[in-house]
């Protein structure tokens, strides 16, 4: 049958023969290595994308975890200044109270002034005093007035007082 369709079975049976050598070395050479390719390269793809959502759930661990550290130190901060406030009346009372002191330590100082300059000026007054009676009593009893006598003015200026 093969010969009266001019098919040599001795060619086919090589030819058949090569074609399987052809597919196995192929097969061996190009296949196994591409196969082996696509499976890592697959892989690496399948590592790349489970490294991705780590990375993401890292990522938003991290943005959490930033807002807390955020809010810890928003609040520190309010905390210093409602402290810095309080030690700012604190201080303002004190120096409010040491301002006082000192105004009432001047006042009392002013007053011890005054009194001095008043006692002054009494004794001022009263040696402008003596010496009016001394001439007001020269004039009433019309004597010398190396002849009055002092004591007599000291008890009329303390009479006067």
């Amino acid at each position: 049958m093969f010969s009266q369709l001019g098919i040599d079975w001795r060619l086919l049976i090589s030819q058949a023969v090569d074609f399987f050598v052809l597919l196995f070395v192929l097969w061996l050479l190009l296949y196994k290595p591409l196969l082996k390719l696509l499976r890592d390269r697959r892989q690496k793809i399948e590592e790349g994308i489970v490294k991705a959502k780590m990375a993401d759930v890292r990522l938003s661990e991290a943005n959490e975890t930033s807002k807390e550290k955020i809010k810890e130190a928003e609040a520190q901060a309010l905390g210093i200044l409602r402290k810095t406030e309080n030690d700012a009346k604190v201080l303002e009372a004190k120096l409010l109270a040491k301002a006082k002191e000192k105004e009432a330590a001047a006042l009392k100082d002013m007053d011890a002034v005054l009194r001095v300059k008043e006692d002054a000026s009494r004794r001022e007054v009263l040696r402008g005093a003596q010496s009016l009676v001394k001439e007001s009593l020269v004039k009433m009893v019309e004597l010398d007035p190396s002849a009055i006598d002092d004591a007599l003015i000291a008890r009329a200026v303390k009479e006067v007082q």
